[in-house]
């Protein structure tokens, strides 16, 4: 394979680590307030983009059919946002013994009661090509879930008290995910031929929207100075993170790859992505609403800053993996079903 064709099977990675690059050089462009002011760009229109581009190249019938995919369903929001705070409670009364900052452990604590995001698992299920339709319904659910089940696990498990605009979020959500994915599917209606017949690159666009989220993310935890925090406890809540995703996806993907199951490949790629991934857009608008006067709010905040990149990261360095492990499995799948009884 030559080097231009390499490079243009794997521009994704290869744009990950441009993008954090360019971050960590001249983060002041990317970061709240910055020349490319993301808490419009990012927050409202490439957000709304990824779902009106779910929308313009989902089969409606692909979308009706994810609805009805109740045990699904069930499984991502049951584990996202009872399973997963759970558990890390469990974890955090462990590392309670160690030496790190008890804030840290408050800040982790916080990343388990968050809900799912509604752009990086939907981008990263279809980059893998595994059910979409069923990705893009439980990151919507779920944000909307999140909003009124979040704030109760956080005073649940942190005891703060305080009240949550549920409106403002909950409208917000509506005109950047519902909004947008209804309007593709109307456009799609009258597009479908033109659609089916020019093949366009939705595929290669999510990526690219991703690819924005992820320069501004790093951009604004690059220039985040305001943290001060010894560098064992930052190192240790690094590997912290990447272990529970790790843990949690091989958690996942035994669970759904038993034969008793009843979820197809496609369907593991989109639970793998949904029920572990935790929602930036969301939780630091929380994290500032339920603990607003305390003065160690950018330290709960530093595990939530440190698993969104680390989701999309680990997510995308995985999606050759499960691309290649997903097509494998259905074509094992359908010679099966070929083959004379």
């Amino acid at each position: 394979m030559g080097m231009l064709a390499r490079i243009r099977k794997e521009w994704f990675i290869i744009g990950i680590v441009a993008v954090i690059i360019l971050a960590k050089l001249e983060p002041s462009v990317g970061v709240k307030g910055g020349p490319l002011r993301p808490e419009v760009t990012i927050t409202y229109l490439a957000v709304s983009a990824i779902f009106f581009n779910s929308g313009l190249s989902l089969r409606t019938e692909e979308l009706a059919s994810a609805v009805l995919h109740v045990r699904l369903h069930v499984l991502v929001q049951g584990f996202t946002l009872l399973l997963f705070p759970l558990a890390m409670c469990l974890l955090l009364r462990l590392l309670a013994l160690s030496s790190i900052n008890p804030w840290l452990l408050q800040g982790l604590q916080t990343v388990g009661c968050m809900p799912p995001p509604v752009s990086s698992a939907v981008i990263l299920t279809k980059a893998v090509g595994g059910n979409e339709a069923a990705a893009i319904f439980n990151s919507a659910f779920g944000s909307f879930l999140g909003i009124m089940v979040t704030p109760m696990l956080l005073l649940l498990f942190l005891g703060s008290s305080s009240s949550v605009p549920f409106s403002s979020i909950f409208s917000q959500l509506f005109m950047t995910v519902v909004v947008p994915l209804v309007l593709g599917q109307l456009c799609r209606r009258f597009l479908r031929e033109c659609l089916e017949r020019r093949k366009l690159p939705f595929g290669a666009f999510s990526s690219a929207v991703l690819l924005m989220i992820i320069y501004t993310t790093f951009c604004d935890t690059f220039s985040n100075q305001a943290i001060e925090l010894d560098h064992f406890s930052l190192l240790l809540t690094v590997l912290i993170i990447f272990s529970i995703q790790l843990s949690f996806m091989l958690l996942m993907f035994a669970l759904c790859t038993r034969r008793s199951s009843g979820f197809t490949p496609a369907d593991t790629v989109a639970i793998l992505f949904c029920s572990t991934h935790k929602s930036l857009t969301l939780g630091i608008p929380m994290l500032k609403i339920v603990f607003e006067g305390y003065e160690q709010l950018s330290v709960i905040s530093v595990p939530l800053l440190i698993y969104h990149p680390a989701q999309i990261l680990l997510g995308s360095l995985l999606v050759p993996s499960l691309r290649a492990w997903m097509t494998s499995r259905q074509k094992a799948m359908k010679l099966t079903s070929l083959q004379p009884i």
